[in-house]
């Protein structure tokens, strides 16, 4: 997308500054799947509910809903909530949105979770009610959509295609340069406190940090090289918080690749990796390893899966038994060859040499493919790899476990890129949608849990702690242990003065 309208100075008066490390992809919620675009969007659309800080749903458009019964809901819509264009949001905006995403042809990623979803019918004005086809416990997960107005194009091309109800509108949107939005003085829970929001998109790491100790850049949360951590506490006065977060590392593979669809392959590649070497000297400390996708928090963790701590002789064992020996011994010549497709981003290419060089201790060679964020995240939607890295952010219930796992969320219907296929997982994971009791629901994410570890369609990284760097004089701002932004719409931020 380009620029949706003519270029403004860095900071408009009264804006906060924020550097990011990659571009967002896509703002229309009905497209947007990568992390920036998710943080983003959610400033400029609200939704039925939201999740708070303590991943709980709480309302939004919607000021109450109910369960009818275990296949109907009713959402009631706040009355007097007006789009950033002036029009009335009802529940006709609400079915439009929704209904687009369900529709086969507009190809919209977000609708392999919502297939379970027979009709959603505006019953009045306000009031919208959704019909599944089955009973679907984590049903709320779907709530969290952004609506835009009824008749909205595909990823419109101009600025009225991307307008939203929420605390800030697109103001403007240079892909690979910046994203502006400004203050929406009508909002409903009342106007934002900064006149404006500036994303700036910054892939060099020194050059972030060098542009905060100058005072062009606000704040940053996480898209900290770690090694500029302890030069930004000596040379600069900024709030740096750290706490630790839920998102969720790991390594992706093409399970549709002759040596990787082999579940010793997968297992030795997780014995050869040595997680805590690369949190120790890479990370400095900021991550703890990680056994799935549920951190600890969560309530469905199951911490008794099975772990693949650093082993290169029972990975060597386990090639060894796959039937891939090495040709040579210690000598040079591999046992095979793979491809590893990551960012430009410097700490990217670092994690991807220290893979490379694990994995050769085991004969293994790996070759690091380097792109931009826009043209790797592309391969990977299309599953043009054979292992990459990315992270989960946003993780709420544990049915994203279909999402990821179910064979019938390959894309374009869902985000099982790998292609995995696993027909008692995908039996659990259907159950684990119809069964209502939280403790019910336990006992078949722990299943679930167990599988996906020991099979390995992911191997599991670490959660990453979340920091955030930040002027003193920002005050308000509530960090999430996902990365969520949505609290930027509370802070204050006195204007800088211009320099005299």
């Amino acid at each position: 997308m380009g620029c949706l309208s003519s270029p403004q100075p860095d900071r408009p008066p009264g804006y906060l500054v924020i550097g990011l490390e990659s571009n967002p992809t896509h703002l229309d919620p009905r497209y947007a799947t990568d992390a920036n675009s998710v943080r983003i969007g959610a400033l400029i659309f609200n939704s039925l509910t939201r999740t708070d800080e303590n991943s709980l749903f709480q309302p939004d458009l919607a000021e109450r809903w109910e369960a009818l019964d275990d296949r109907t809901y009713l959402f009631h819509l706040r009355r007097g909530i007006t789009f950033h264009n002036g029009k009335p949001l009802t529940a006709a905006d609400v079915k439009f949105t929704y209904d687009f995403v369900l529709e086969p042809k507009n190809r919209s990623p977000k609708r392999g979770a919502l297939q379970v979803v027979r009709a959603v019918d505006q019953i009045g004005p306000y009031l919208i009610r959704f019909r599944l086809n089955s009973p679907h416990a984590p049903f709320l997960e779907n709530s969290t959509l952004g609506i835009l107005p009824a008749g909205t194009p595909n990823a419109g091309s101009g600025k009225n295609a991307l307008i939203g109800s929420g605390p800030f509108s697109l103001e403007e949107f240079s892909s690979g340069e910046r994203v502006v939005l400004k203050a929406n003085p009508l909002y409903w829970e009342g106007a934002p406190s900064v006149s404006g929001l500036v994303f700036r998109i910054i892939p060099d790491d020194i050059v972030r940090a060098l542009e905060f100790k100058k005072g062009t850049i606000d704040f940053l949360q996480n898209d900290i090289e770690p090694d500029m951590l302890p030069w930004l506490k000596k040379n600069t006065n900024g709030s740096i918080l750290t706490l630790q977060g839920t998102i969720f590392q790991y390594i992706g593979m093409n399970l549709d690749h002759p040596i990787l669809k082999r579940q010793e392959v997968r297992q030795a590649l997780a014995y050869a990796i040595d997680r805590e070497a690369i949190i120790r000297h890479l990370l400095k400390g900021l991550a703890t390893p990680a056994t799935g996708l549920l951190s600890p928090s969560h309530w469905a963790y199951e911490p008794s899966v099975s772990r693949f701590m650093h082993n290169p002789e029972e990975a060597k064992r386990l090639l060894d038994m796959a039937g891939f020996r090495d040709p040579d011994g210690e000598g040079p010549l591999p046992r095979f060859k793979l491809s590893y497709k990551t960012t430009t981003l410097d700490l990217r290419r670092r994690i991807a040499e220290a893979l490379k060089e694990q994995l050769n201790r085991v004969g293994i060679e790996l070759e690091v493919r380097t792109y931009e964020w826009g043209t790797f995240y592309g391969d990977i939607k299309k599953g043009n790899f054979h292992l990459y890295s990315l992270a989960w952010v946003g993780i709420s219930d544990p049915d994203l476990y279909f999402n990821l796992f179910h064979s019938s969320s390959v894309p374009p219907y869902g985000d099982n890129r790998g292609r995995y296929q696993n027909p008692e997982l995908d039996q659990l994971l259907d159950e684990g949608r119809r069964r209502q009791s939280l403790e019910e629901r336990r006992h078949i994410y722990s299943r679930v849990q167990k599988i996906v570890a020991l099979e390995l369609p992911y191997i599991p990284l670490w959660w990453t702690k979340n920091v955030v760097v930040m002027k003193r004089t920002i005050q308000g701002f509530i960090p999430h242990p996902d990365g969520d932004l949505i609290s930027l719409k509370n802070v204050s931020f006195p204007t800088p003065h211009p320099p005299a």
